[in-house]
C-alpha cells in the first residue's frame, strides 16, 4: 500500500492507498489510477516542520496503529509533498533510515509529473499545486480550476489539454484572522460556523459571517475572472477549509478533501510504473 504525505505549512495529510489495478488509460495517456476512493485510510496532523527522522516514523507507526496496522508489513511505497523544506529533509532522512528498501517520490524539481508547467519558472511552483492539477485532470479531464482553501487560499488552473497554466495565491482564512485578532484588540477568536444570518448581530456572527460569506465571495470573484481568460471550466474545491467555505460559493461546482493525495498517487506511479500507454 502507498503512503501518501501532504506536508502543509499548517497541517499535514497523511493517507493510505490500497493496491493498484490500471486498466485503462488516462486523459493524458498514462496507465489510470484506481478510483480516488482507493484511499484507505486517512489522518490529519499538525505540521511539525523540525520533527526528526525518528519522530516521523514514530508518528506514522502510531498512526497506522491505530486502525490495527503495521508500518512494515502494510506500507509498500511512500510519496510525499511539502511545501516545506526542513520538513523534506527530515522526512528524506526517515525514508532512508527506516524505510531504504521501499519505493520512495518526493515531489520537486526533476520529478516527472507527466504535466506540462507552462508557469515562467516551474520551479517556483508548489509540490501541492502540481500535485492537484495532476489529480484534477485525472478526475475531471479538461479544462478547471482548483481552489485549494488552506494556509492561503491558492487558484490553480489547467488547461483543457492538461497544461498547468498557472493561478493566483491569496492570504487564507487562518492567516487573515491571525492579522485581524493581531491588529484589532477588541476582537477575540470565534467559531467558525455559519451565522444566523449575512448580517451578524453580535460580533462573533460578524465575524462569522465576514468570514465564511467573505472568502466565499473571494472564491466566486476570482473564478470569474479567471472564467473569462480560460472559457468553461470545472472549479473544484480542496484543502483544509473547503467543506466550510465551498458551500456558501455559486462556482464550485465539486469538493474533493483529498485531492492532493490523490494526484501524489499519481505522479508517483508515473515515477515508479513507467507506463506510458
Amino acid at each position: 500500500m502507498l503512503l501518501a504525505m501532504d506536508v502543509g505549512n499548517t497541517e499535514t495529510v497523511i493517507g493510505l492507498f490500497g493496491p493498484e489495478t490500471p486498466e485503462t488509460p488516462d486523459a493524458m495517456g498514462f496507465a489510470r489510477a484506481t478510483d480516488e476512493r482507493g484511499l484507505a485510510f486517512h489522518w490529519r496532523i499538525s505540521t511539525v516542520a523540525d520533527r526528526t527522522p525518528d519522530e516521523h516514523a514514530m508518528v506514522l507507526t502510531q498512526l497506522l496503529d491505530l486502525e490495527g496496522l503495521d508500518l512494515r508489513a502494510a506500507v509498500t511505497a511512500i510519496a510525499i509533498c511539502s511545501s516545506s523544506p526542513m520538513a523534506n529533509t527530515q522526512l528524506r532522512r526517515m525514508a532512508n533510515r527506516w524505510f531504504s528498501t521501499l519505493d520512495f517520490t518526493v515531489i520537486g524539481p526533476g520529478t516527472k509529473s507527466g504535466m506540462p508547467i507552462l508557469y515562467d519558472n516551474p520551479r517556483e511552483v508548489g509540490p501541492d499545486r502540481i500535485a492537484d492539477a495532476v489529480g484534477a485532470y485525472d478526475l475531471y479531464p479538461g479544462a478547471s480550476i482548483v481552489v485549494d482553501l488552506g494556509t492561503a487560499t491558492v487558484f490553480d488552473v489547467i488547461s483543457a489539454k492538461g497544461e498547468y497554466l498557472g493561478g493566483a495565491i491569496a492570504p487564507g482564512v487562518a492567516i487573515s484572522l491571525d492579522a485581524l485578532y493581531a491588529h484589532a484588540a477588541a476582537l477575540r477568536s470565534v467559531e467558525l460556523i455559519r451565522p444566523r444570518s449575512v448580517i451578524g448581530r453580535s460580533m462573533v456572527e460578524s465575524i462569522q459571517s465576514g468570514v465564511l460569506y467573505g472568502f466565499a465571495a473571494q472564491v466566486d470573484g476570482m473564478v470569474e475572472r479567471i472564467l473569462e481568460e480560460l472559457g468553461e471550466a470545472t472549479v473544484i474545491a480542496t484543502g483544509g477549509l473547503a467543506g466550510l467555505i465551498a458551500p456558501h460559493t455559486k462556482h464550485v461546482q465539486h469538493v474533493e478533501p483529498w485531492l492532493t493525495l490523490h494526484g501524489l498517487r499519481i505522479v508517483h506511479e508515473r515515477n515508479h510504473s513507467g507506463d506510458i500507454l
